[in-house]
């Protein structure tokens, strides 16, 4: 991130926020949290004691936070509405990127644990809720429409292929490393893209109710509350979409190393109401998804430019990834169950 803001002393972050959003802060703490490199994330206190989390994101749709202030305003359970800057905006932009401030709501993740029943059952009744939420006019002409292409990910997974196929022995480690996993799966790759663009032309010809989605609701971006109350944040991928483009992170798992059990797939949905996901829909989501993930995660370990432990942190996550409750597994299994996985 070209002219991040790393250091403690730095006075930039704290100049903007008062100059945009009449806040005074003190020292703001960077976050270690997420795997969007186009994004940072402080904590800082102001001058009352108050705390505040406040964002620089140069990636994702910047509908999210117009998303946040329009449920967070019409009583949705779980969001926080973003604090306007002086002149009424939800944020303002600095070298190319948004700066949003939100309350610090805390700091306890879902995906470090403790996610206990009635957090489960919170987690469906804020998702309920927010598809339930009929979008403005602008509001809808802002989100991006899922539309069942996935062009950008098919074309990134094929040049991965190509690239990590071609690796040699003058490679350096973690780039033969990631090669080395990537060849192990190569096939199941490839058919995963012969299918999921079939699945895409078929879903494109019977279009389906699009409703206000996340877009990534997975437990790293859940906060809880030790009442039981959950708060669904980073909402930078927002998108009007069919509610499976959500559901699948409950019913598909996604998370390798949190995978998601019987029981709370029934906490869950004893928040979120009866519903009857199309399991085509939720096949082609996770396929997608999975080749997403792959080709970012494999990409990211052999990026020679990257620190070494961020290469070895993408080589685990790529091994998640292909271990037997893996999202690639997932996915294969989805289009098993469906007759569509020779």
């Amino acid at each position: 991130m070209t002219g991040e803001l790393t250091i403690a002393g730095d006075d930039r972050l704290a100049g903007w926020v008062a100059e945009d959003f009449g806040l005074a802060l003190a020292t703001p703490e960077l976050v270690p949290y997420g795997a969007d490199d186009t994004a940072r994330l402080w904590r800082a206190t102001d001058a009352d004691g108050a705390q505040w989390a406040v964002k620089l994101s140069g990636g994702g749709s910047p509908a999210g936070l117009r998303v946040t202030a329009h449920l967070a305003a019409r009583g949705v359970p779980g969001i926080v509405a973003p604090l306007t800057t002086r002149d009424g905006r939800l944020w303002s932009v600095h070298e190319g990127r948004r700066l949003s401030v939100v309350p610090w709501l805390t700091a306890d993740r879902a995906l470090d644990g403790g996610m206990g029943v009635a957090h489960w059952r919170a987690y469906g009744e804020v998702l309920a809720a927010t598809h339930a939420v009929a979008p403005t006019d602008e509001l809808a002409a802002l989100l991006p429409r899922q539309d069942h292409t996935h062009a950008a990910v098919g074309v990134a997974a094929r040049a991965t292929d190509r690239r990590l196929r071609a690796v040699d022995g003058s490679a350096d480690r973690w780039t033969r490393e990631v090669a080395a996993r990537w060849r192990t799966a190569a096939d199941d790759v490839s058919t995963l893209l012969d299918r999921v663009d079939r699945l895409g032309a078929e879903l494109r010809e019977r279009p389906a109710d699009l409703v206000v989605c996340h877009g990534d609701p997975h437990l790293g971006n859940l906060l809880l509350d030790p009442d039981g109350r959950v708060w669904l944040i980073d909402w930078d991928d927002a998108v009007l979409a069919p509610r499976e483009r959500d559901l699948m992170f409950v019913l598909g798992g996604v998370l390798a190393f949190a995978p998601v059990t019987p029981a709370q797939q029934a906490a869950f949905f004893a928040g979120y109401g009866p519903v009857d996901p199309d399991p085509v829909r939720l096949a082609y989501h996770l396929g997608v998804r999975a080749l997403d993930d792959i080709g970012s995660w494999a990409r990211d370990a052999a990026d020679t430019d990257r620190p070494e432990a961020e290469r070895v942190r993408a080589l685990k996550i790529v091994d998640g990834l292909l271990s037997p409750v893996g999202l690639l597994t997932l996915a294969r299994g989805a289009l098993r169950d469906l007759g569509r996985w020779d």
